[in-house]
This record gives structure tokens, sequence and C-alpha cells, in this order.
């Protein structure tokens, strides 16, 4: 059994991290929190998820005022200032993490910056980022080591030219020309950004569609409004070499479709995922067992072959999101506790948040489909919806995924404007067996985007209010 009174180290503070340290301090735990930041937040909000997201909010503010023409108002050209616009960004980084330093001080959960190494199952020893090393001992330690950008060998060079999605966020400036290599949600993301300041934006994706893994149907108005607002997109091409050439990266393509084999761009991003960071010093004189991707293995509870030790976050497997490290921790630290728990969520939201937005939780189509599972599908389209005309927006689609026999909700999708906001509904309507019908009988507000998630209902049952579908 556990005991609330353990002294425990978490080594790591990312959303995983932080979520755990803070959670053990309130249930009576003596805690230790290692990370070489000024302060807790990891890479989602130094480096990733909060950054891309002040960015990708500017770049909907730009969009959308050149969209208003389509209604009588034009605005000139937006002047981009990008050292205020950097400013911003990490106005926003800093008032996260330092508040998040403020709360971990509060809590009496000590901080300290530096890098850890395991000298033993319960001991550490941490090289402090001020100076001098300490080995401390504690009673469970979890692991929240997080991820990085994976590299391409082939692709690197040595140039501030060639950037990763964390040199991307830097902003150091806005390039004429700009290659991202990847149609992954990173890439599109940051494209994006770039794209609404003014970039020339290229999407080279080896695959024979963009976000791969997602359904077609999601994918497809997202693909059609990129195709206007980049400059190209090469599916089905890979990069075969990259050259410095001074004033620009010459890089060479290959691919049956492929209509230049050789371009030279201002600026390149590679995105094309991301590895585990399970190379920990040490870790080798634990029991802690790696699988053949690098993740480190756990059970149910977040616990390593070391009872001693626990994993949390994308260090042991994906999805790689924040928000399913941030409940991993919570429940790595209630069974430290002695409750009984397991993470066995039945959806786990993801958000692309490019514009429009995509968003799905629980079984997709694609996986259905993999699994010869039998399923039925009702989809809204938002061009029957009275609030996204009102936005001008109608190229969103909101779906949900059934099972024929209980009609229980077994997955939700949907993609447009505030998609990201809305899956939260369809997660919970998930997580507690809903069925088509309790989703229909349940009044939302009119008229907003989230009433489609309703009316994706209605359509599984033939009664749609605002869309017609005769009988067969």
């Amino acid at each position: 059994m556990g005991d609330s009174n353990l002294n425990i180290a978490v080594i790591g503070g990312g959303p995983g991290g932080y979520a755990a340290a803070f959670l053990a301090a309130d249930l009576g735990m003596k805690v230790t929190l290692i990370d070489r930041e000024q302060n807790p937040g990891g890479v989602c909000l130094y480096r990733g998820c909060i950054p891309s997201k002040a960015l990708l909010h500017v770049a909907a503010l730009i969009n959308e005022s050149r969209h208003a023409k389509n209604w009588g108002i034009e605005f000139g050209e937006p002047k981009i200032d990008v050292a205020r616009l950097r400013s911003f960004k990490e106005g926003v980084v800093n008032k996260l993490t330092g508040g998040l330093g403020q709360l971990s001080k509060q809590r009496n959960v000590t901080y300290i910056r530096g890098d850890a190494s395991f000298e033993s199952s319960n001991s550490v020893r941490v090289k402090k980022q001020a100076g001098g090393e300490d080995v401390l001992s504690f009673d469970r330690i979890i692991i929240a080591t997080g991820s990085r950008p994976a590299v391409i060998p082939t692709l690197k060079l040595d140039t501030p030219r060639m950037l990763d999605s964390t040199s991307a966020l830097d902003l150091a400036d806005v390039p004429g020309t700009l290659l991202v290599v990847g149609g992954g949600y990173i890439g599109l993301e940051l494209g994006t950004v770039y794209a609404a300041l003014g970039s020339k934006v290229s999407v080279v994706e080896m695959t024979p569609g963009l976000l791969p893994g997602a359904d077609r149907d999601l994918v497809a108005p997202l693909h059609k409004r990129l195709e206007k607002a980049f400059d190209a997109i090469m599916l089905n091409t890979t990069v075969t070499s990259v050259k410095d050439e001074g004033k620009g990266i010459r890089v060479s393509f290959d691919g049956k479709d492929v209509k230049e084999r050789e371009k030279v761009f201002d600026k390149v991003l590679v995105s094309v995922g991301r590895k585990p960071n399970s190379e920990i010093a040490g870790l080798d004189r634990t029991q802690v067992k790696l699988g053949p991707r690098g993740f480190i293995q756990v059970n149910k509870q977040l616990q390593t072959d070391n009872p001693a030790i626990y994993a949390i976050g994308d260090v042991v497997g994906e999805p790689m999101l924040a928000h399913k490290a941030s409940h991993e921790g919570r429940t790595a630290v209630e069974h430290i506790a002695g409750h009984k728990v397991a993470f066995e969520p039945n959806a786990i939201p993801a958000v692309v948040f490019t514009d429009p937005e995509i968003a799905w939780a629980g079984v997709t189509e694609t996986q259905a489909e993999k699994e010869g599972r039998e399923i039925k599908v009702a989809k809204f389209p938002w061009a029957a919806s009275g609030r996204a005309i009102t936005l001008d927006r109608t190229e969103g689609m909101t779906k949900l995924i059934i099972d024929p026999s209980s009609e229980r909700i077994l997955g939700v999708g949907m993609v447009g404007v505030g998609a990201g906001d809305m899956i939260a509904e369809g997660t919970l309507a998930i997580e507690m067996a809903a069925t088509a019908t309790d989703v229909e009988l349940t009044i939302h507000p009119h008229p907003t985007l989230s009433e489609t998630v309703m009316q994706a209902a209605e359509v599984f049952f033939g009664t749609s209010t605002d869309l017609y579908r005769p009988k067969r």
C-alpha cells in the first residue's frame, strides 16, 4: 500500500511533472521537483503548446481581418513588428511559468534547477545549474522527462536557416520563403503562423495526405484552405538533401508528382515527430526497462519494472499530449498514496490548432476500418449551422462514431472554427458511455457551434431539424 508521508522526487517539470508534484504535495508528501528551467512548465509552456497558441491567436486575427472583405469591411495589410510580437509571446510564457513557480512555493515543493541522474533505484545525483552537485535519496521517484524534436541526420545542417519546432517559435524573423518538412500537426500549426505573418510557406509530406492518421473527411476542409494560404503542398514527396548556399537552403525533392526537383528556401523547418527523453544517465542502475522505440515501459498505474520508480508523459508513449501527461501524473501519485487507480481512459482528445481546427476523441473511422469494427457514422455539415453561417465559416463538420447495437458514442470528430474548445463534450460523452439518444435529448444553446453535436445525433436517427434526408 502507499503512504501519504513519503519523500518523492519528480524529474521533469512539464505538465505531467508539475501536476504530479503539486498533487503529491497536496496529499501531504514531501516533494522535490527537478528541472533545468527557471520555473516549472516544461516544453509545453516554454517551447510548445503555449507560445505556439499565442502566435496562432495572432495568425487567426490577421486571417480574419483579411476575410472581413467578404462582409464589406476592409483593413489595410498589417505591419508586423516582430520584436514586439516576440515580446508578447514571451510575456505569455513568463506569466504562466512564473505563476507555476509561485504555486510551487505555496505548496512547499522543493524546486531544484538542474539535471538528475540515477545513482540507484532510490537516489539521484543532481547537477545544479548554479553549480555543485547533491546526491539525494527518495522513497519514490517519478520520471517526467518528456520528449524532443526528432532529427533526420540527412537533413541536419549547422545553420540558423534550419529550424526545428523550438527554434521556429523563437521567431527570429519572418523569412520570405519557408519549407516545412512534415505535414503533421506541429508543422502545419507553425506553417499557419508564418504564412499569416507573410512568409510563402511550402509543405512537403511523404505520405498521401496531411495529418497522417486523422480521418480524411476531417482533414479535407483544412487541406482546401491551406492550398490558398500556402505556396505549395507536396504530398507523396520526400526531401533527399539540403545544402546551405549562404543566402538560402537548396532542397532536393523526390516523388512521382514532383514538379521542381530542386528549390532554394530562405529557411527550412523540420518537423517530423518527437523522440522520448529516456536516455537518462544511470537508468541502467535500476530495473527500469525501455521498449523498442525508446519509451519507458509502465503498467496502468504508471509504475515501471522497478516498483519504486514511476514514469509519465511523452517518455512513456503516445499520444504525446500535455493533458495526457497531467492525468498520468495524477494517477501515479494517487497510486503512490495507496489509492486504487489505473490510467485507462476511453478517450484522449487531440486538437490540431490550425485554421480551421481539427479535433477528435475516442474511436476514429480510420481506426475502426483497420480493426474491422462495425460502426455507424452520423455527420452534420456546418453549412446547415446557423452559427457557422453568421461567422461565414461553413466549411466545418461534426461527426459521431456510434456502436450500431448499443448506440453508444464511441468517437467524436470535428473540423471547424473552435473545434478544440468543443471536443471536450465529445470526450465526456465517450467516458460516460452516453448514447446517441442522450446526446440528442441534451438541449444545446442556439445559435452555437456546440449544437452541431446534438444535430449530428439527430442525423443518426434521421430526424434532423436543420438537415433534410429523404427516407429510402
